[in-house]
């Protein structure tokens, strides 16, 4: 059920209470232990804490919002919300979907809030960004997994902040026909949409998903509208092997992906999957060769790298490279 425009939706205390009441992820309870190995040097962050972060909290508390920031634990925190950049995440705080990497609460989600696209507008604008990344929960739950009310969200930013430029990182949109098409009809200037993971890991990493069906979702953003920017990224230290990081970069070219992102796994807890390894900083640049040796036209590979960090500069790079390329 949605909430209805002059409902109150829950806030401060009770809202806490109320998600400190119940597991964060509650498939993963009967899960052993698996150890956390310590981070090596090159992976740490300074805590957050300064005025822009706090000023960036709040545009977040007063609206209302949720970001991939806060409930996916992302390191890169505490300098984004410090230059006042968030990553927004609509549809509430509950996955549908049980990923053994996320810290995404899973769940039932509550129905959608129709007055939230409107909220991350005046967020956006209260911000001055340049570019916004707007991400979402996977609702399996709903007919149309979302799209729409990715579209009301573009729609609503770009009629609050006409100059800001709109990322969308969306789930798989699996057996949701239409919604893709739906998206992309809003025309976001960069449409993401993250592998993950190895195609051979996805049974153990992501087992809601499937590899092929997002390889082709990304290839049917650009049959609709070719000149759309299209993302992806995955994290390495699950497990996976270098001729398969090289298979899926081949898999991402041929759906003509425009941008690759390749991060460090980190472990939420014991209840997640267990690092295989960290990844050397120099095995990343060995990485960001390759893939554009294979065509990219930007490619972001550091331990530390996000889908979302760093987006607004990184935009810039790749409309600056596809001129350079290809003239347009």
């Amino acid at each position: 059920m949605a909430i209805a425009p002059d409902a109150q939706p829950e806030t401060g205390t009770d809202t806490e209470k109320s998600k400190a009441a119940r597991p964060r992820h509650p498939e993963k309870a009967h899960r052993a232990d698996t150890p956390i190995l310590r981070k090596p040097a090159w992976i740490r962050v300074k805590a957050p804490g300064n005025a822009g972060f706090r000023e960036t909290e709040n545009i977040v508390r007063d609206n209302r919002l949720v970001t991939v920031c806060q409930e996916a634990g992302c390191p890169n925190i505490g300098e984004c919300w410090a230059k006042k950049h968030a990553s927004f995440m609509i549809m509430g705080d509950t996955c549908t979907r049980a990923c053994a990497f996320c810290n995404v609460s899973t769940g039932m989600p509550k129905g959608l809030d129709f007055l939230e696209p409107e909220r991350v507008a005046t967020a956006v604008a209260r911000m001055g960004l340049n570019h916004v990344v707007v991400t979402s929960v996977d609702r399996d739950d709903l007919a149309d997994g979302g799209a729409a009310h990715f579209a009301a969200t573009i729609k609503a930013i770009r009629a609050a902040s006409p100059t800001t430029t709109v990322e969308v990182l969306t789930p798989d949109f699996l057996r949701k026909d239409g919604a893709v098409e739906t998206v992309v009809e809003a025309k976001p200037d960069v449409f993401n949409h993250n592998l993950e993971t190895v195609p051979g890991l996805y049974l153990t990493v992501r087992p809601g998903a499937r590899y092929f069906h997002s390889i082709r979702l990304l290839q049917r953003v650009k049959e609709l509208d070719p000149t759309m920017f299209t993302k992806s990224g995955i994290m390495v230290g699950l497990g996976e092997k270098r001729h398969e990081i090289q298979q899926l970069m081949d898999d991402l070219r041929s759906a003509d992906v425009d941008f690759l992102t390749i991060g460090q796994y980190l472990q939420p807890s014991r209840k997640h999957h267990p690092v295989d390894r960290f990844v050397e900083p120099s095995e990343f640049k060995a990485l960001e060769q390759i893939a554009y040796a294979k065509g990219f036209l930007m490619v972001s590979a550091t331990p530390l790298t996000r889908s979302s960090h760093h987006a607004g500069d990184d935009f810039a790079k790749l409309r600056a490279a596809r001129v350079a390329a290809k003239g347009y």
